[in-house]
C-alpha cells in the first residue's frame, strides 16, 4: 500500500458518502466531501461526533453502511495501516523508551530497520520541526510542545497525502498553540495535503482554517469556507455554539488575516 500511496496526488480527495455508525444508542451519519489540498476545520459541540469522523476516515472506526472515499477509493475495508492518512492525537503517542529520532523514524519503519534514505527523511524532518540537535533525547526530557512537534515530524516522514489533527494542541498555552498551528500551515504550504483538524478554538480555526465542517448531534450540520462562517454566513447552531460575538470578523478582519 505505501506504493500506492506514493502515486496519490498530494492533496487526495477525502469524502464519507453516506457513512453511518453509532455508539450504542446514539446514531451518527456523516455525508460530506472535504476540500482537497486545502485546510478545513471541523468544530461542533462535545460528543457531536468530530473524533468519531476522524476515525472514521483514519480507519479506526469501521463504518456501518456508506463509504469513506480516499482519492476517489473506497477504502472502507482497509484498516488503518493500508491507508493514505497520517495522524496526529492529542496525546502525542510517544515511546518513552525511545529516543526522539526514533520515535520519528517508527514513521518510516515500524522495526526501526532504517535505510540511509531514511535516516535522511527523519534527519530533515527534525530540522523542519525545529528539533535538530536534540535527536538523542527521550520524551520525558522534552516539553509538551517539542513532544508534539516529534509527533508532526513522524507525519512528515510518513508523507502520506492526508493529514488528521485531533485537537493535538489543546493542552498548549496560547502563545505556544500559535507557533504549532504557523508551523502546521508552513508544512502544508510546502506539501499541500488534505487537513483535517478538530479544535474546539474559533481563533484556531481562524488562524489556519480555509475550510469549515460543522458537526452537530451526528450530523454534518453545514459547510463552507471559514471566513464566511466567522463573518456571521454560519448556520445559528454554530453561532450559538462558539458564543454571541465570539471569532467573529468584519470583512476587513478577514482581508487582513489573509494577507
Amino acid at each position: 500500500m505505501r506504493e500506492a500511496a506514493s502515486r496519490l496526488e498530494k492533496g487526495a480527495s477525502v469524502r464519507l458518502d453516506k457513512v453511518s455508525f453509532s455508539y450504542g444508542e446514539v446514531p451518527l451519519v456523516f455525508d460530506v466531501e472535504f476540500a482537497t489540498a486545502k485546510i478545513t476545520a471541523i468544530m461542533g459541540p462535545s460528543g457531536s461526533g468530530k473524533s468519531t469522523l476522524l476515525n472514521l476516515v483514519a480507519g479506526f472506526e469501521t463504518p456501518q453502511s456508506g463509504r469513506v472515499l480516499i482519492g476517489g477509493a473506497d477504502v472502507s475495508a482497509e484498516p488503518a495501516s493500508a491507508r493514505p492518512v497520517s495522524m496526529v492525537f492529542q496525546e502525542n503517542n510517544l515511546f518513552a523508551h525511545l529516543s526522539l529520532e526514533q520515535n520519528v523514524g517508527l514513521g518510516r519503519s515500524p522495526s526501526l530497520g532504517l535505510t540511509e534514505a531514511d535516516r535522511a527523511a527523519v534527519a530533515e524532518a527534525l530540522v523542519r520541526t525545529g528539533l535538530a540537535g536534540k535527536e538523542k533525547r527521550l520524551p520525558r526530557e522534552l516539553s509538551g510542545g517539542e513532544r508534539q512537534r516529534v509527533a508532526l515530524a513522524r507525519v512528515l516522514v510518513r508523507d502520506r497525502p492526508v493529514l488528521l489533527l485531533d485537537e493535538p494542541f489543546a493542552s498548549l498555552g496560547p502563545a505556544l498553540r500559535d507557533e504549532m498551528l504557523d508551523l502546521v500551515a508552513a508544512v502544508h504550504a510546502e506539501r499541500a495535503m488534505t487537513v483535517l483538524f478538530v479544535t474546539h478554538q474559533p481563533g484556531d480555526a481562524r488562524r489556519i482554517g480555509e475550510h469549515m465542517v460543522f458537526v452537530d448531534n451526528g450530523l454534518v450540520a453545514a459547510t463552507g469556507k471559514a471566513d464566511d462562517f466567522f463573518a456571521g454566513a454560519g448556520p445559528e447552531a454554530f453561532r450559538r455554539y462558539i458564543g454571541a460575538g465570539a471569532g467573529y470578523s468584519t470583512s476587513r478582519d478577514v482581508a487582513r488575516k489573509r494577507t
